[in-house]
């Protein structure tokens, strides 16, 4: 049986819920709480991998409509979760979910109203 064929618009909601869950793990927790909570740290990279492969498989012609989303970026992150878990700190982690998301957000709901 071949791999089934995802439209482009279920990796965007992939990625929203990912985004979703992760502001659920951290909702009420402190930046220091974080960093000695290793099920949220495992919990959101996870998330944040998931967001990188589902980045990976939007095509370019999308993403070319939007480029002030760092795609590269995202998908990378990805690798760097995947390949290079030893490498990953928390704080870094923490940044993205504090101060990157919320744009990530209101663009992929802007992507998918077009």
């Amino acid at each position: 049986m071949g791999k089934k064929v995802r439209e482009f618009r279920h990796f965007i909601d992939d990625i929203l819920e990912s985004i979703q869950k992760i502001e659920d793990y951290s909702l009420n927790l402190s930046e220091e709480d974080f960093q000695f909570n290793f099920e949220k740290q495992d919990a959101i990279a996870r998330r944040l991998e998931i967001i990188g492969e589902a980045v990976k498989n939007i095509p370019a012609e999308v993403k070319n409509q939007f480029l002030d989303i760092p795609w590269k970026s995202i998908a990378g992150l990805r690798d760097v979760i995947a390949h290079d878990y030893f490498g990953i700190v928390p704080k870094r982690l923490w940044n993205i979910v504090k101060q990157d998301f919320q744009f990530l957000k209101f663009k992929l709901f802007k992507l998918n109203q077009n």
